[in-house]
């Protein structure tokens, strides 16, 4: 099982956010240039504040490249289901 995380942050935040945490198995992929995937995924965010930011949002993707959990966060402070996300994961690497 790999875990990737996709944002609008520069590589170098990323980075520093993953030592302060102490994340070290998380790949990171930083949108900030060709700001593609939020528009591909559905998660740019259009108007407000933080306008051109990406919501949060989890993807559960099978080694068969077959869509299994979705889950877009309402309020961008807010955590998503990480049980429910390590389940569909589980069950996706089965």
């Amino acid at each position: 099982m790999e875990v990737w995380t996709i944002s609008r942050d520069l590589p170098f935040a990323q980075k520093r956010w993953c030592g302060a945490a102490g994340v070290t198995s998380v790949k990171t992929l930083s949108d900030f240039r060709e700001r593609a995937f939020g528009p591909a995924y559905g998660v740019e965010i259009k108007d407000g504040p933080i306008a051109g930011l990406v919501a949060r949002a989890v993807f559960v993707v099978g080694k068969d490249g077959t869509l299994r959990h979705v889950e877009y966060v309402k309020e961008i402070a807010a955590e998503p289901d990480y049980d429910a996300t390590l389940a569909a994961a589980k069950a996706a690497a089965g």
